[in-house]
């Protein structure tokens, strides 16, 4: 089997690439991306992922895993929706021209949405009902542009949705959330945490492509850590003072933020650290895979992945420099308020 893996330069690109290319049955793993890294052992493509060049690159291929959504909470919105639709259209259209059997996209269970409601766990087949906007508005597209772009063309799609993703190198607006001295919790938000380490999500891959398998794994498979933890349980892990907010309050503050410009990304994120998204990975578990790290070790992996950073808005800065830090919505909001509350304790002890 001949095997592009598309987005190597991102830390869950790589994994998979280094996880087929020891994969036995794999015969060559092509790792296309506009930048190198220093992984070994395949046979590298440099170019922009929205070249056409790249369709002559694929001819030949039997599998293509398009890892090259871009996620980062530092992208800003607008350049980032426009970048993934263009790309991802770009190489959909190059895997049919080139004839490629099978496409595995990486997404995420974001594209189910977070609300205090969500059944825990969330069954596969529930319909994808993200809000339109934001990292998950931009997972939302890529999977209706890879749907309409296959359809009828004899080119197989499976579309992987990991819970949040951890490891080496993943920095995502979950990731950012705990890279603060508070962790922000919503009163009766019901947050269940569940996490996906990104060499787990790699055998995923691998546990797809199996040709020793019988049942063919198209369509939409859900992949995590068995299970889920309570907020009290990532809270004692990180050691993070928690701040308690009502829904209200926490929701109006951050889309206030987020029109006044301070914080790019909108609300709704606020959802994904607030409310559970825990999904079941029935199909993979069905057919044999399972992950090596359960929640607890794949969040360790998140915190260690974090060390000596703090996350101010949802932008990196170095621990001397960051009084008050957070995720994107969630650390501005607590900033926010915090510094409102500072106020009102000022004004009482002057007796204004």
């Amino acid at each position: 089997m001949s095997v592009a893996v598309i987005g190597v330069s991102n830390p869950v690109g790589e994994a998979i690439a280094a996880t087929l290319r020891d994969t036995p049955w794999v015969g060559q793993v092509l790792a296309v991306d506009s930048t190198r890294t220093t992984l070994p052992g395949v046979r590298w493509h440099i170019s922009d992922l929205s070249d056409p060049v790249v369709t002559e690159r694929l001819t030949g291929v039997d599998v293509v895993v398009n890892a090259s959504l871009d996620l980062s909470p530092d992208t800003p919105p607008r350049d980032r929706a426009t970048r993934n639709r263009f790309i991802t259209e770009s190489i959909t259209r190059a895997v049919v021209a080139a004839g490629v059997a099978r496409v595995v996209h990486i997404g995420s269970a974001m594209v189910y949405g977070a609300r205090p409601d969500n059944l825990v766990p969330m069954p596969e087949e529930a319909p994808a009902a993200a809000r339109p906007e934001g990292v998950p508005g931009d997972l939302l597209m890529a999977e209706r542009v890879l749907h309409a772009l296959t359809a009828g063309t004899g080119t197989a799609l499976t579309v992987l949705r990991p819970a949040a993703i951890t490891g080496p190198g993943v920095d995502t607006l979950v990731s950012r959330h705990f890279a603060a001295p508070r962790l922000l919790q919503v009163r009766d938000g019901g947050m269940r945490w569940q996490f996906c380490h990104r060499d787990d999500l790699a055998t995923a891959v691998r546990a797809v492509l199996d040709p020793s398998r019988a049942e063919t794994l198209d369509g939409v498979l859900t992949c995590g850590s068995a299970g889920w933890l309570t907020p009290h349980e990532v809270a004692t892990a990180c050691g993070l003072r928690r701040v308690e907010l009502p829904a209200g309050l926490a929701f109006s503050t951050a889309e206030r933020l987020h029109r006044a410009g301070v914080v790019p990304a909108p609300a709704s994120e606020l959802a994904y650290v607030t409310f559970p998204w825990v999904v079941p990975s029935t199909r993979l578990l069905g057919a044999g895979w399972r992950p090596r790290y359960d929640n607890m070790t794949a969040f360790q992996a998140l915190l260690e992945s974090i060390r000596d950073e703090n996350a101010l808005a949802g932008r990196r800065l170095g621990r001397k420099d960051a009084t008050v830090a957070g995720a994107g919505a969630a650390g501005a909001t607590l900033a926010v308020l915090g510094a409102a509350a500072f106020v009102r304790r000022a004004r009482r002890l002057r007796g204004l």
